[in-house]
Order: structure tokens, then sequence, then C-alpha cells
């Protein structure tokens, strides 16, 4: 394997390895090199449905999305360019922060790609909470959230009344690192336990915007065959649509995770 950085603030890019051959010894390297830098970006692939479950059940069992899954694979979703207007990942959250046990990670393998644009941006909540001040981070440190999946049921025709719901610390720890990281965003955050919407809105407000601040950011540019993987638990991510009408095609699964604790 080869790895290089692939921004200051995370990820790494290992070449030279192919997921479908992977022995034991470079399973553990790069199990080691996906909690030390949270996304890790496989050039060069050529999965099936089938070989891309099979390298991500390295990490534990997967989980099928509730919403929008391949017919035959119910634990993929094919994300497809159906235009800016449809688009429905346009911001930034961490993926089904409104289940009781959100998945641990999350894998993308890209079928079409545009030569331009199309990018998938992500940021480190780790950096985003160790940049609090000590105040801040005691105040956020007590609290826990309220996250819902309402809206997205209604996105896609459900009843909102039977969307999941989950009450998460707002300042999670790494159950495998110790680190700790912010948990909330815009796209399922919607209150403070307790606290009431109003006067919610103040304090998340602002950290939704400082969770995402240029210096905690790095962005993948997306080329057929790539395979993808990053940590839900101290990440958040945005699908950013730029590129117009031009073929997108990915493949996203996920893997089981533990209540936040």
């Amino acid at each position: 394997m080869q790895v290089t950085r692939m921004a200051a603030p995370l990820g790494a890019i290992v070449e030279q390895l192919d997921v479908q051959d992977i022995t034991a010894e470079q399973l553990s390297r790069v199990q080691q090199l996906f909690l030390e830098h949270k996304v890790l970006v496989f050039p060069d692939q050529n999965l099936t449905p089938e070989a891309h479950m099979a390298f991500a059940e390295h990490w534990g069992q997967l989980i099928p999305f509730p919403y929008g899954a391949l017919p035959d694979y119910p634990n993929i979703i094919p994300l497809k360019n159906r235009g800016k207007s449809k688009d429905v990942n346009q911001h930034w959250h961490s993926d089904m922060t409104y289940s009781p046990m959100p998945p641990k990670l999350t894998m993308l393998y890209a079928l079409e790609a545009p030569e331009l644009g199309g990018e998938t941006a992500f940021a480190n909540q780790v950096l985003a909470y160790q940049s609090l001040s000590p105040g801040l981070r005691g105040l956020v440190d007590s609290l826990s959230a309220h996250h819902s999946a309402k809206g997205l049921a209604r996105l896609y025709g459900q009843d909102p009344e039977q969307a999941l719901e989950a009450v998460h610390p707002v300042a999670r720890t790494h159950d495998e690192t110790g680190e700790k990281a912010l948990y909330v965003c815009g796209a399922f955050t919607r209150h403070f336990e307790t606290w009431g919407r109003d006067d919610s809105k103040a304090l998340l407000e602002y950290l939704f915007e400082h969770s995402v601040r240029p210096e905690f950011q790095a962005r993948h540019r997306w080329r057929p065959g790539d395979l993808v993987m990053w940590d839900n638990r101290c990440l958040l991510h945005y699908a950013v649509h730029d590129h117009g009408d031009a073929p997108r095609l990915l493949h996203r699964l996920q893997v089981q995770g533990h209540v936040p604790a």
C-alpha cells in the first residue's frame, strides 16, 4: 500500500491496494489508518455490490436504509444525479443521527463521476469540539439534543409520524479512540433535550456554523472506481452539487454503530 495524506484536517489516500484481495495484515493497517485519518480513499477499484458489501463487513454488520435502497440490495442506496432541485444531500450532516444507533461509517463507491464538480466535503468534528472555548465546551458537555427524520420522510413521501427520532449527546465520545467530537447537524438536530426550540435556536445555529469552519474541512474529487469510507462518529459531510446535469452515480452503504455516549 501507498498512503498519502488527503488534507491537513483529515483524510488519507490508500493506493496500490485491491480491497477485494486484502490480507489480514493490510486490513489491520487500514483499520488503524481509518481511526487516525477519519476518511480513506481507495482509487481504482472494480467492485460489484457483493464485493462492496464484503469489504464493508470487515467493520461490522451492514444496515438497511429506510428510504430509496436498491430493490435487490437493501443495504445499498444509489445516489444518482437527478438535478440540483431534487438533491437531498446538499447540507452538512452525519448520516442517520435520527437513529438510536447511527451508523459508525459510510462507504461510497463511484460508478460514474463528472469531469468537474460533484465533490464531497468533510468537516472534522474533533477539531470543531477542541476549538470551542473552555466555557462553551463545559456547556456542550452537559447537553443532549433531539434528532428527527420527519423532514426526510416527507421528501420520500413517507408518514412523518412514523419517522425515526433519537436523543444523543451534543459532545460525543468516540467508542474506539476516546476522542470527543461535536455531534449536531442542521439537517436533523432540532433542539436540545429539555430546551424549547426557540431557546435552542441561537446556540444550535452557532454550533452549526462553527462546526464547518474552513480549517476543519477537506474535499474529495470523485473519479469512477473510487471507494471512499468515512467515520460518522466524528465527521460531517456535504454533497456539493455544482456539476449541473453531468452524470454522477455512487453506491452507498453503512455499517451499524453503537449508541452514542
